[in-house]
């Protein structure tokens, strides 16, 4: 894939938010997404038609992050009232309420089967939770981080965390081992890529820095952008051969994977871009804004 396949036209605008968009999310096939921010909801959106389909209210204070699962029937919610909520996608009714947090909630993601959700806190903590029974009490704690933890990812087998003590941790859930890679820089976005083979992650230095994920070696860093204060995306694209992420400028960057090169950067928001998701199979983009809005970018 050339530099010019990267999506850099504008298709749609999904407005409706008030106030800042923290994330903006493709469902599994990319046919959707969902968003959430300071207005304290989340929505549903055909972003490729431009339309609205629903909105979950539900959280007392900002959504700081949204997934959904493969079937696209349940959601799960994180934010800043301490709780994560597990929600049915048709009918926008709260399954359950996750309380055990300390402070707020970062991110959340679901396992491969859903049966699973781990949240990252504010707390310095890592909790799974049981989607399947009644309990909501975490069936795990992991609270081995040094200061509050920004982003996770989830494998079959792994939990990996991004947090602003400057690591990114591995916990090997089968065999319980912890491995940690120290950046040196406050960590808060990580990304996988589809092979599975590398980390990226997002520091508050301005910097994406590649890792790979057997040996925590560092393969490339990815420069250009501002990143100081802001909770920005990143990830790669769906060929693995280019990396992208915000700007708190209001600027979009695409760099070539492998020689680190910015391959394009456009203006794609009045303000810092909050949010970036790949679509899983075609040259296409959502972003989200400090501005209230989400962008769809296509060819």
């Amino acid at each position: 894939m050339s530099a010019s396949d990267l999506p850099t036209k504008e298709a749609n605008v999904l407005k409706g938010h008030e106030g800042a968009v923290l994330a903006a999310r493709f469902n599994a096939d990319g046919n959707y997404c969902l968003s959430c921010g300071k207005d304290r909801t989340i929505r549903l959106w055909n972003p490729h038609r431009g339309i609205h389909i629903k909105t979950y209210k539900s959280h007392g204070r900002e959504v700081r992050d949204v997934h959904v699962t493969p079937d696209n029937s349940k959601l799960i919610s994180c934010g800043g009232d301490r709780q994560v909520f597990y929600w049915d996608v048709s009918t926008g009714r709260v399954i359950r309420k996750f309380r055990g947090h300390e402070s707020e909630v970062n991110a959340v993601k679901f396992s491969e089967y859903s049966s699973v959700a781990v949240s990252a806190g504010y707390d310095q903590s890592l909790r799974t939770w049981d989607c399947r029974s009644h309990n909501t009490e975490p069936i795990q704690i992991i609270d081995t981080f040094a200061d509050s933890v920004m982003s996770v990812c989830l494998t079959k087998t792994e939990i990996i965390a991004g947090s602003v003590d400057g690591t990114v941790r591995t916990f090997d859930i089968r065999v319980g081992r912890e491995i940690s890679d120290n950046l040196g820089q406050p960590v808060n976005c990580i990304s996988l890529s589809n092979d599975g083979n590398c980390i990226l992650a997002s520091c508050l230095d301005s910097t994406l820095r590649l890792l790979d994920r057997t040996t925590g070696e560092l393969l490339q860093e990815y420069k250009g952008h501002t990143c100081r204060s802001f909770k920005l995306d990143c990830c790669l694209t769906n060929t693995d051969a280019h990396i992208t992420g915000g700007s708190e400028d209001g600027y979009i960057y695409f760099w070539d994977l492998v020689d680190a090169t910015v391959v394009s950067r456009f203006r794609a928001h009045a303000s810092v871009v909050t949010s970036v998701s790949y679509h899983p199979k075609d040259s296409c983009m959502v972003t989200a804004s400090v501005d209230s809005t989400i962008r769809v970018w296509k060819t």
